[in-house]
């Protein structure tokens, strides 16, 4: 088991401090490079589809980071690692900023990735292991807040530094004093917490996990938004993620016999076991699709609500701002009221929010506070709830469940865009033959609007060379109600998600009540 943490009070706040700093700063991280990265596809001279390696790598590495740093943290110590985590991501901060060459770059990023990726979850396992009942959910809130305040900042902050500095590299180079202040103030004000006994670490099922995650979650991001059935069948999609399954499959006998030797396996088979651990996984993909809904909240203002393009990120600020609240108030509530009906509001206010976006959203008010009510529901489920589900679970495995829940998090995060993109595309193919619809025998073809463009400009410089001008607002309705059938699938199926949350967790709280009572559990 764990030891508990003995350290005085002042010390565990610094320690909360230092945490949350880190949980910050590696959040802030791609949001600011989104606002860079044509400047740096141009610095490197690379195409797009190229400069977006510097993303799917550095989610790669998260993905893959995440449950082995966990379980690392819960052998060798929490301090420990955070160090090195924070360290190995500053070692990439500095060696993205030096590169002078696109691959350096991309194993830089890769570098970067490992070491932010276990940030969250060493600060979330320490916060169970460490704090009082009473007092982990508002601090896992207040953890999991930082990640909606990362989101609105990141862009805005990484704007502000490429027009002071005029270079793409102070982007990363600022994480430099960062990490080392929080390394330095980490051996004084943060105390150890680790496992009592340490077995040999499993190297072989450490192998073969990253491996099925790499492949499983390079599958996912080959997968075309267009049409994701078709999709599936593609060779780079399908057979990554087959090989990914089968080596998940064999990774869990594997680790059932180490586990059944007496071992430490990197995966505990006994709480895959665990049906309040399997739901709660559940929920975690869950709520990694409701996070994916908000990746289009810019494209959807730019569309649907005409908001000039340099300023659809903006409108981004009050989600991701009721998100960090949410976050925070979810906490609270979870302390107070128990994870369980903390995740059932979640699932309620998100399925309020995203079907307003879906069916009522006409205005920029209306947008504002649709977007607002969606944040706080999902901001609800960033931190302390699932992670309090999870620590009842975890028993001595804390940083290994945490890990296991942000990787499945991870996946519907990386799978969701996928499939949203799909109902976008869709709404823009139907554009033509909604023209034909409206415009019937007016004489004006609608086959040079039945391109596929997925682009509002694209259609805005085809619309401006209509002169007749009663013509040209009959093809701007049929547009404009096109993109918003589009969005609106999107959102709505955001919604439905929101209700499959409140049976998931309806149905994990039966089995959490048949299980032996925890000590100051809540329902």
């Amino acid at each position: 088991m764990p030891a508990t943490l003995p350290v005085d009070e002042p010390n565990q706040k610094w320690a909360i401090v230092l945490f949350t700093v880190g949980v910050f700063m590696a959040a802030l991280d791609n949001g600011i490079i989104s606002a860079a990265l044509t400047t740096i596809n141009e610095s490197f001279q690379v195409s797009p589809s190229w400069g977006a390696w510097g993303i799917t790598l550095y989610t790669l590495g998260l993905s893959v980071s995440v449950p082995i740093v966990g379980k690392l943290s819960d052998r060798y110590g929490r301090k420990k690692l955070f160090i090195a985590e924070v360290t190995l991501f500053g070692i990439g901060s500095l060696l993205v900023a030096i590169s002078q060459n696109f691959p350096v770059f991309l194993a830089a990023r890769l570098i970067q990735s490992l070491g932010g990726g276990g940030i969250f979850i060493i600060g979330s396992s320490h916060v169970l292991t460490a704090l009082p009942k009473e007092k982990q959910g508002t601090t896992l809130g207040l953890l999991g807040a930082m990640n909606g305040i990362a989101a609105v900042l990141g862009p805005n902050i990484g704007s502000f530094i490429l027009d002071i500095a005029g270079s793409w590299h102070w982007l990363f180079l600022i994480n430099l004093p960062i990490a080392a202040g929080l390394v330095l103030l980490s051996f004084p004000f943060i105390g150890e917490t680790k496992a009592d006994q340490i077995k040999p670490l499993d190297l072989t099922g450490t192998v073969i996990l990253s491996l099925a995650i790499l492949s499983v979650m390079y599958g996912i991001t080959n997968l075309n938004g267009q049409d994701v059935l078709t999709g599936l069948a593609d060779p780079s999609v399908f057979f990554f993620a087959a090989a990914g399954l089968v080596l998940f499959a064999g990774l869990f006998f594997y680790e059932k016999r180490v586990e059944q030797k007496g071992g430490d396996p990197i995966l505990a088979c006994s709480l895959l076991k665990n049906k309040v651990f399997q739901w709660t996984l559940f929920i975690g993909f869950l709520s990694g699709g409701l996070l994916a809904a908000v990746i289009f909240i810019p494209s959807y203002a730019e569309q649907y609500l005409h908001v000039a393009p340099e300023k659809a990120g903006y409108w981004m600020t009050p989600l991701a701002l009721a998100s960090g609240a949410g976050a925070g108030l979810g906490g609270m509530m979870a302390d107070k009221k128990g994870p369980v009906k903390t995740t059932l509001l979640s699932g309620a206010v998100s399925f309020l929010g995203f079907l307003l976006l879906s069916v009522w959203v006409t205005e920029k008010w209306e947008f504002v506070l649709a977007s607002v009510i969606a944040g706080i529901g999902f901001g609800f489920l960033l931190g302390a709830p699932l992670n309090m589900l999870v620590s009842e679970s975890a028993r001595q495995h804390y940083g290994t469940a945490l890990g296991t829940l942000s990787l499945v998090r991870q996946m519907g995060l990386t799978l969701a865009p996928a499939i949203y993109a799909g109902f976008i595309t869709a709404g823009y193919e139907n554009i033509a033959g909604r023209i034909t619809e409206k415009l019937k025998d007016s004489g004006i073809s609608a086959n040079s609007f039945a391109g596929g463009e997925t682009n509002a400009l694209q259609l805005k410089e085809k619309l401006s060379q209509i002169p007749d001008p009663n013509i040209k607002q009959i093809i701007t309705d049929a547009i404009q109600e096109s993109i918003g059938t589009g969005f609106g699938k999107l959102y709505l199926a955001a919604a439905i998600i929101s209700i499959i949350v409140i049976g998931a967790i309806t149905i994990l709280s039966v089995y959490r009540n048949k299980q032996a009572p925890i000590r100051g559990m809540k329902k």
